[in-house]
């Protein structure tokens, strides 16, 4: 086979071949720039080979030491990464956690804890150049046995929560639920080599997603609390942290990070609590520089202050989802009725302000680069009468559950009136995000927050493929199942477009969702914050971040 390498030196003919398909309008820039940063192109090659210019990010002057960085953002319990499933618990300890790629402001794919990669032809061996010179908070090297460990423990499906084991699927054994004989090889000091069953482009992508930070080898033997033991190969190190109220972080100050050294002094992660309104107040009286997210509701409000707007748009969604486990949403009627009931637009002006592109119930985005347009679908209220009486559900009330954070509450209730004009009766739940998020998975009806990831087959895998830690709807097709595995074996963007017309077409048809919007994201931060703007994925990465004197 042979092998592509990620440092530039070459790029596959198929690669260059796309690039010629991009600059005939033939091809989605966002895949072409993905596939190939995951086939070998550096950011500034894969810009060039379609002829733009690489995106650069504005530094308003020369970089300032020093400072605390005050950020708005939730103070979450933490647990193991492997089983995150909030990107708020990532984005303090990826201070000092680190991933081995990262996903980029410019839809590309650069490493971190790797110094390179390398892919053979048909994606079935990946060879993982581990960095050198980088060294854990506790004066330890990190190495290819750190790789190792932490793949190794991500191909543990038995781990309640660990949704890596669904993005690492061809590294395991499925009837052990481990990592398969030989499939995560150390081939020395600095060189992991990964042997995958069947072809997967996404093994890259998936390392970038937030319950990929790379913890030390052993992080099990001493508890598996990044807390209590917080090694680290970052540019900060733990100082305090208090659930519900707030997390510091300092420079770090014990070896030096293989990045140089972070120009803030420190960060402090406050948890504000779920009325943002306590947010808005804390940035009119100096008391925080910026916040992870600004709800719809508030974007005007803090227009109008003395702070900068960052706004990114994005595939996150908020997903009204039955589980197909409970009746009567194990009927596909009752499921297609519903969705039936609902205009999707209407839902984004009430729910959301507008801010953003209305959703087609297959939860693959405009902005994901496989996305396969099809035809329009309206409200049809007289059609979901039908298709509910014709169930013999027609009396079911339907209870549906959100959170009470004010846009997903708004959007709950939009539907819900939505779904009462159609006749159906339904009960609203509305739950603080504590006793929410404790069973998310289980509720019969309710509403979820789904971040983007770059590429449309990684949300479908993670959200709809069976038996997945994070498949919420229980949704189980065969037929669905085989049509994915496919496609994370097809590079070629016209194929691979033809499975996402399938694979949209039969999870739009089971009626398990309605989704009815992609959100614009939106944050605000003081003027003085530099080299800063919100990540299409929220991640947070403050190595670089500076404060203006």
């Amino acid at each position: 086979m042979g092998f592509f390498k990620s440092n530039g030196d070459r790029i596959p003919a198929a690669i260059e071949e796309m690039a010629a398909e991009v600059k005939a309008g033939r091809m989605d820039r966002r895949e072409f720039l993905a596939l190939a940063s995951t086939f070998g192109a550096s950011a500034a090659m894969a810009y060039g080979l379609i002829g733009v210019a690489l995106p650069q990010t504005a530094r308003a002057a020369e970089p300032n030491k020093g400072g605390t960085l005050r950020v708005s953002m939730p103070v979450k319990a933490q647990k193991d990464p492997r089983t995150y499933d909030w990107v708020e618990m990532a984005n303090i300890t990826r201070s000092w956690l680190e991933p081995l790629v990262t996903y980029t402001h410019k839809f590309t794919f650069e490493p971190v804890l790797l110094e390179s990669w390398e892919v053979n032809d048909d994606a079935t061996e990946y060879t993982l150049h581990v960095r050198k010179g980088v060294t854990w908070n506790n004066g330890d090297a990190f190495d290819a046995d750190d790789v190792v460990f932490n793949i190794t423990r991500w191909c543990d499906k038995g781990v309640s929560g660990n949704s890596m084991a669904s993005r690492v699927g061809a590294l395991m054994d499925a009837k052990s639920g481990k990592a398969r004989d030989g499939a995560i090889v150390k081939v020395d000091d600095h060189t992991v080599k990964l042997k995958l069953s069947q072809p997967d482009i996404a093994i890259i992508a998936n390392l970038t997603d937030y319950p990929g930070l790379i913890v030390h080898r052993d992080f099990d033997k001493d508890g598996a609390d990044p807390i209590k033991t917080p090694i680290g190969t970052g540019a900060f190190e733990l100082v305090s942290y208090s659930v519900g109220s707030k997390a510091e972080v300092k420079r770090r100050t014990n070896g030096k990070w293989w990045g140089g050294e972070a120009l803030l002094d420190g960060v402090q992660f406050i948890d504000y609590g779920t009325d943002f309104q306590a947010t808005v107040s804390a940035f009119d009286s100096g008391e925080v520089d910026m916040n992870l997210e600004t709800p719809a509701d508030f974007i005007d409000i803090l227009n109008k202050m003395d702070v900068v707007k960052s706004e990114v748009a994005t595939a996150t969604t908020l997903v009204c989802r039955t589980n197909t486990t409970n009746k009567p949403y194990d009927d596909k009627k009752v499921r297609n009725a519903l969705q039936m009931a609902v205009d999707n637009n209407a839902v984004l002006q009430l729910g959301y302000n507008g801010r953003g592109i209305v959703g087609e119930n297959h939860h693959v985005s405009p902005i994901h680069p496989e996305y396969y347009a099809l035809p329009k679908k309206a409200r049809d209220l007289d059609g979901a009468k039908k298709v509910m009486a014709d169930s013999g559900h027609a009396n079911f009330e339907h209870e549906l559950i959100s959170i009470d954070e004010e846009w997903q509450k708004n959007t709950g209730d939009a539907i819900a009136a939505q779904l009462r004009e159609a006749g159906f009766k339904v009960k609203r739940t509305v739950l603080p995000g504590s006793t929410f998020w404790n069973d998310w998975a289980k509720y019969p009806y309710s509403l979820t927050v789904w971040y983007m990831r770059p590429l449309g087959v990684q949300v479908l895998a993670l959200a709809y493929r069976t038996g997945e830690a994070w498949n919420e709807t229980a949704y189980a097709n065969p037929d669905f199942d085989a049509k994915l595995k496919t496609a994370f074996s097809v590079s070629d963007p016209a194929k691979r477009k033809e499975l996402m017309k399938d694979l949209e077409t039969i999870l739009q048809d089971s009626g398990v969702i309605i989704q009815p919007f992609w959100q614009s994201l939106f944050g605000h931060m003081s003027k003085k914050v530099q080299n800063y703007a919100i990540h299409q994925t929220f991640q947070m990465d403050l190595q670089k971040v500076w404060l203006a004197a």
